[in-house]
């Protein structure tokens, strides 16, 4: 029997699909990977998002939140906008959110502006968040922390971090989010997984980006997850049926 997984991180509404969605999503039912959660970007990507959930109701969940990246000059109107979404009751997160300081810095301050306010949403609507760090991982986990009152819970999307990192988010009440770095030759994360149980990690694509070996380089998809879910069970050194259980049953508990 094939296993069941969880893609807890697709972009799958991203204009890249748009000649082949209904294919694509084919494909990563058939390899098994039954339930997907879709993380918004900004004001911009509402419209298909919610398109392909209702389109899609028994496989797909929306998040509402602005992702770092789209935090510029009109962040407040962007946030009136998310907010005003996730008042009508129907997503599973509040994502995808936190800080980017890869692409540009501009806009830090903002970012963590965002962030804060965005935390504040969660915790008054008692939902999970789905955090952004690229290069910002210290300063993600030092705001997560001072927020932590005992109800903040949610994903650490596509961790990179050092062991040490990775265990002050999982004593802050996260998950690791792991996806198709994992799968990289140079990647230092099979590392780091080795010495965290399987307890603490949700699988994830972040398709249509950062695809797993071997089709690195190329347009990810959900379908792919098992190449992920393969790698952490070769890590881990136990079956690829446990992972795609332990990971799913993790996913379960963290949006319900």
């Amino acid at each position: 029997m094939t296993p069941v997984f969880t893609d807890t991180h697709t972009h799958l509404y991203d204009r890249r699909f748009d000649d082949d969605r209904a294919a694509a999503l084919t494909r990563c039912l058939e390899a098994g990977v039954t339930r997907l959660y879709l993380p918004n970007c900004d004001s911009e990507t509402i419209a298909p998002m919610m398109a392909m959930v209702a389109q899609w109701p028994e496989q797909c969940s929306p998040m509402m939140g602005i992702h770092p990246c789209y935090i510029k000059e009109n962040y407040k109107e962007e946030l009136a906008v998310a907010e005003s979404w996730l008042s009508k009751g129907q997503f599973a997160a509040v994502g995808e959110i936190g800080l980017d300081y890869y692409w540009d810095k501009t806009f830090v301050a903002e970012q963590k502006e965002a962030f804060n306010t965005q935390m504040d949403w969660a915790l008054n609507l008692d939902l999970p968040i789905v955090i952004h760090t690229r290069e910002s991982m210290r300063d993600g986990i030092d705001m997560v922390r001072a927020k932590q009152n005992g109800k903040l819970r949610g994903i650490f999307h596509c961790f990179g971090g050092s062991q040490e990192e990775a265990r002050e988010i999982i004593d802050l009440g996260f998950y690791l989010g792991i996806g198709g770095v994992a799968t990289f030759a140079k990647s230092t994360l099979p590392e780091v997984l080795a010495q965290i149980p399987l307890e603490h990690i949700v699988l994830e694509t972040d398709a249509p980006y950062l695809a797993p070996v071997p089709y690195r380089g190329k347009r990810n998809e959900s379908a792919y997850i098992p190449l992920i879910g393969t790698k952490i069970a070769a890590i881990k050194n136990c079956s690829v049926e446990t992972v795609a259980a332990v990971t799913t049953e993790n996913a379960r508990r963290i949006f319900g």
